[in-house]
């Protein structure tokens, strides 16, 4: 009854589920930004023009290899309260610090979705560009009707394990403030001290709660949509 009474203690002087309301908005927000951005990275690094491939390849490099913390604090510190770069009509600095959070985690991850793309694009067998080019697709049509619909299927694997690490790092944005679930471990820690254990396990649940699911669902839709060889 003990560990049952420090639960509902902890639940009712913390706001834990609207904590992890915020987290799974951050991913899902940050996520459609990250496939979005890493679609058309990927393409740029396939792109016949050596221009575009470089500039794709330094994007992926640039950002895979700059810790996230940065680009978090560069985004919401520097581009929005130094230079008062605000991305929503909203005054609330709580918006302001989603909007940009929501940026940074989006430019970061797309760079690794970019190349979870592209290693799907090289299981597409060459063939197939090569008839679409027959029958008069130019390179975007070939992306578009051709490569993408089938390196998808085979980037499933590494989507799933991308989106899985964007929902920890959401954990980053605690360095803004924002109201997600590692700011809500850091006041429990803070002000309900003799809860540490109970804090981890609450908070350590919540988010194999949440990252659980997506990686069986991945792993399930890999295999359904495997492209047989």
């Amino acid at each position: 009854m003990g560990f049952l009474n420090d639960a509902a203690s902890l639940f009712s002087q913390y706001n834990i589920f609207a904590a992890f309301g915020w987290t799974i908005l951050f991913t899902a927000v940050s996520a459609v930004g990250a496939l979005i951005i890493g679609t058309i990275v990927a393409i740029l690094r396939v792109s016949p023009a050596p221009a575009l491939q470089w500039f794709g390849k330094a994007y992926v490099t640039v950002f895979r290899n700059t810790p996230l913390t940065l680009i978090v604090f560069f985004c919401v510190f520097g581009l929005y309260l130094a230079l008062n770069w605000e991305l929503l009509p909203s005054d609330e600095i709580v918006w302001q610090n989603f909007a940009w959070g929501c940026v940074a985690l989006s430019i970061y991850h797309a760079s690794f979705v970019a190349e979870a793309i592209r290693s799907g694009i090289n299981t597409v067998p060459l063939g197939q560009a090569e008839a679409a080019r027959a029958i008069g697709l130019g390179f975007g049509g070939t992306m578009r009707y051709v490569i993408l619909p089938q390196s998808l299927r085979g980037a499933i694997a590494p989507l799933g394990n991308t989106l899985i690490a964007l929902t920890k790092n959401t954990t980053v944005m605690a360095t803004v403030t924002a109201a997600e679930a590692s700011t809500v471990m850091k006041s429990m820690i803070e002000f309900s001290p003799n809860l540490l254990v109970l804090t981890f396990l609450v908070m350590a649940a919540g988010f194999v709660v949440l990252t659980l699911p997506v990686g069986l669902l991945f792993t399930k839709l890999s295999e359904k949509l495997a492209v047989e060889r």
